[in-house]
């Protein structure tokens, strides 16, 4: 397993990033964040019918907000992609979903896998796993990275989403070090957070993971995504993210291909302050 180490003092930072202003807030710059979320339900309580519910709002999306683009996915639990598959009718909008013993990751790799694959089985197109961060705090980084590997195999031509759990890791070097591991291993994406651990996502660890996406694709051509999520719940949060994302990776990875935001309440705000520049109204929109 490869070693890195992260050496900020040659890249952009967040003051570098805040003081450029990268991107205005206006009603393009919002449409374009709605873009980007995974319209997100994990709890404990979730329901069949709750997640008909969601799916059917989506596929009545565009009638109720004509020139709106759709968001880039829809997330739940393993047992629920089937009803997603069933129900979601509109095109374009991925479906998402946790596996491998999410939130914790605390359970046997073979267990990850078959789970990850029934998903995937069910009508999933992403699939969205959490790091062994025990196992990566233990320094067993060739256990961590054979695990994301016969998952990503698992999953085949699905997009896996590594979790690093950035809350738990104890400096940016160790988040740097869980980006390289988690992209070298097969990720298609690298996400902060669950949303079950505090702190969620921070700008601080986006910085450092996209530092580590950077230099992945130099050193190997290929491009990963990021997924900052939890406790991203305003306009001005999102931005924030994507104003560092543009800042280190360009306005490439301003795109669902190469960037989601993991969240549940920040579709509702968007699609408010949306509405509020473009009529001059102001109104709190509770769609989804």
């Amino acid at each position: 397993m490869s070693s890195y180490e992260y050496l900020p003092q040659n890249e952009s930072s967040l003051d570098d990033i805040r003081s450029e202003t990268l991107i205005e807030k206006d009603s393009g710059s919002l449409k374009l964040m709605f873009s980007l979320v995974d319209l997100t339900t994990l709890n404990t309580d979730d329901t069949a019918s709750k997640v008909k519910v969601m799916c059917e709002k989506m596929n009545d999306f565009p009638g109720q907000f004509p020139g709106y683009p759709l968001v880039g996915a829809i997330c739940v639990y393993p047992s629920l992609v089937p009803v997603v598959h069933e129900n979601l009718i509109v095109k374009h909008v991925n479906i998402a979903s946790v596996a491998a013993g999410f939130p914790s990751s605390q359970t046997f790799p073979e267990v990850k896998e078959i789970e990850s694959r029934m998903a995937v089985e069910a009508g999933a197109n992403e699939i969205d796993i959490v790091i062994s961060a025990g196992k990566f705090l233990n320094n067993e980084l060739d256990y961590v990275s054979a695990e994301i590997r016969q998952i990503k195999k698992a999953v085949g031509d699905a997009k896996l989403k590594v979790i690093l759990e950035t809350g738990l890791l104890p400096d940016p070097s160790a988040i740097y070090r869980a980006s390289m591991v988690s992209m070298e291993s097969g990720a298609d994406f690298i996400k902060t957070s669950t949303g079950k651990i505090q702190p969620a996502a921070t700008p601080e660890a986006v910085l450092v993971m996209c530092h580590a996406i950077k230099f992945f694709m130099e050193q190997t051509g290929r491009k990963v995504g990021i997924k900052p999520a939890g406790g991203i719940s305003t306009a001005e949060h999102a931005l924030e993210y994507a104003s560092i994302v543009k800042g280190v990776l360009g306005d490439e990875w301003l795109d669902p291909g190469l960037f989601r935001i993991g969240a549940s309440r920040l579709a509702n705000n968007l699609l408010s302050e949306i509405f509020s520049m473009e009529t001059g109204t102001q109104q709190e929109i509770s769609y989804f």
